[in-house]
């Protein structure tokens, strides 16, 4: 499944209407954000995730979806189960992502 953007504005929709999400907050001025984009795009693509919505969320535009999950630092992962926070943190890490989606699938 493609990655999709989400604002303030949509982020507790999104939320309500899927049962398995992950986030990937980030800034444009975030080098880190940046270099991990491709890697959260490429898991977002594997066949075993496909029950799962993936979001990309502009922490710097969209405090309210930021707030949700507690954002601290960038890039900021979370993981919410019929919208509520599961786990979040501060990683920009393939492995970490992974860990995220396992425990997202076992809630």
């Amino acid at each position: 499944m493609a990655v999709t953007i989400a604002n303030d504005a949509n982020f507790n929709q999104l939320l309500s209407e899927h049962e398995n999400v992950v986030v990937k907050y980030f800034a444009d001025w975030c080098g880190a954000c940046k270099m991990f984009a491709p890697k959260y795009r490429r898991v977002s693509e594997e066949e075993q995730f496909k029950d799962i919505l993936f979001l990309d969320v502009n922490a710097e535009e969209n405090p309210e979806a930021r707030h949700a999950a507690g954002v601290d630092n960038l890039p900021f992962l979370a993981v919410f189960k019929n919208g509520t926070l599961i786990e979040g943190s501060a990683s920009g890490k393939e492995e970490y992502l992974r860990k995220l989606l396992e425990k997202l699938q076992q809630a």
